[in-house]
């Protein structure tokens, strides 16, 4: 039973036309993205740069993963598109004085919130920098959006939310109120402040629960690379049960054309899953992985790890009808893809002290069981 007042879509007023019927907001616009020096912040600047619109980029560049990746990317968007166009800024949302003065400065309309300690293990080990991070990080920026007349404010939840859900598919309609992470926690949370907003100061607000993300320039941390780097290297890797699990992964242009689709259809509140919607089994995974890179995976074979879901995908429907997403880059496609830049670009970059230092390789480990979610690929 839900929760009087909860965010649930049953509990909303009734859905808004289908995409057909919507007339897009103004193309060009001044839009705030933060965490625009990572992996799903630096595509989505970029898309958003080459349409025209103008960004205003803001990350404390934190050393969750090597900074010198996360400054490559700055370097590269400022280069491409000029001070003029591309603005950033570095330093911690939390600060209230700091991003303050950003939006006093710039008056941005239009918010893509992307900045979040992620992470399921790290938040257990210290929880209190994810609600430093993810909660009052969310909240500073919601009070700064509606005093400067946002126009819609777009943030990344998490398919973590969903928690230890048996449901196979995962719905905008589930009820999410059991997670099993502070991190998960902690994107809830999110989800509920922005629909209080919504619902005191009328602000247009979607919130976009993603199913593990992957492509060039991901994040270290995350599985699809982690097996790359090992597959190739020749590292041996550690799969937990007996291959017969599946996962939904989506690629990064996907879900930078679901983020920008969101942005430019502000439609009240709104929860969306952006994701592929078409699991991969383990054992496909393994031998896509091993022809993408020409190469065999040694495999430690271990025993199913507690908790764990057999399969895990997205129900996309909303977001199809709502924002005319569709996901178009199949799951062998784009691990050709990310091969490619790990043996032509990040492995020439690791070479360059200056651009980046790899990961530790005794460290680098993967689990393809990944909890119930595949937020994170450190075990």
């Amino acid at each position: 039973m839900l929760r009087p007042g909860a965010p649930d879509e049953r509990s909303l007023p009734p859905q808004p036309p289908s995409v057909e019927d919507q007339i897009p907001a103004p193309s060009v616009k001044t839009v705030l993205v933060t965490g625009a020096a990572g992996f799903i912040g630096s595509h989505v600047a970029n898309v958003l740069l080459q349409r025209g619109d103008r960004v205003i980029a803001v990350d404390e560049v934190n050393d969750y993963y090597d900074v010198r990746i996360k400054r490559a990317n700055i370097r590269t968007l400022t280069t491409r598109y000029g001070a003029d166009q591309f603005r950033f800024y570095e330093g911690d949302i939390c600060d209230e004085a700091f991003i303050s003065q950003v939006f006093e400065n710039e008056r941005p309309r239009w918010v893509i919130h992307l900045a979040a300690r992620a992470g399921v293990r790290p938040s257990i080990l210290d929880p209190f920098i994810y609600i430093h991070s993810n909660v009052e990080a969310t909240t500073r920026l919601l009070e700064l959006a509606r005093n400067y007349g946002n126009e819609h404010f777009v943030f990344a939840s998490s398919s973590s939310v969903y928690g230890g859900s048996k449901q196979s598919l995962f719905s905008e309609t589930d009820v999410v109120d059991y997670p099993v992470s502070p991190y998960a926690a902690t994107k809830k949370s999110c989800e509920l402040i922005g629909y209080t907003y919504h619902h005191l100061y009328g602000l247009h607000v979607a919130g976009l629960r993603f199913f593990t993300v992957y492509g060039p320039r991901g994040r270290p941390d995350m599985a699809p690379f982690k097996f790359v780097d090992r597959v190739v290297r020749g590292v041996e890797i550690q799969q937990y049960g007996d291959g017969s699990s599946s996962r939904d992964y989506t690629y990064i242009d996907d879900i930078v054309d679901g983020v920008v689709r969101s942005l430019d259809r502000p439609l009240g509140y709104q929860i969306y899953n952006l994701g592929n919607g078409n699991p991969v089994g383990l054992r496909d995974f393994i031998q896509i992985v091993e022809e993408s890179t020409g190469k065999k995976a040694t495999i430690k074979i271990l025993p199913d790890q507690p908790g764990d879901v057999p399969r895990t995908a997205a129900n996309i429907d909303k977001a199809r009808r709502l924002l005319g997403y569709e996901p178009k880059v199949p799951f062998r496609e784009g691990i050709e893809r990310l091969v490619q830049w790990y043996t032509t670009e990040y492995q020439t970059m690791a070479e360059e002290p200056e651009v980046l230092t790899p990961m530790p390789k005794s460290t680098s480990q993967v689990s393809l069981a990944l909890g119930a979610h595949s937020e994170t690929g450190i075990y």
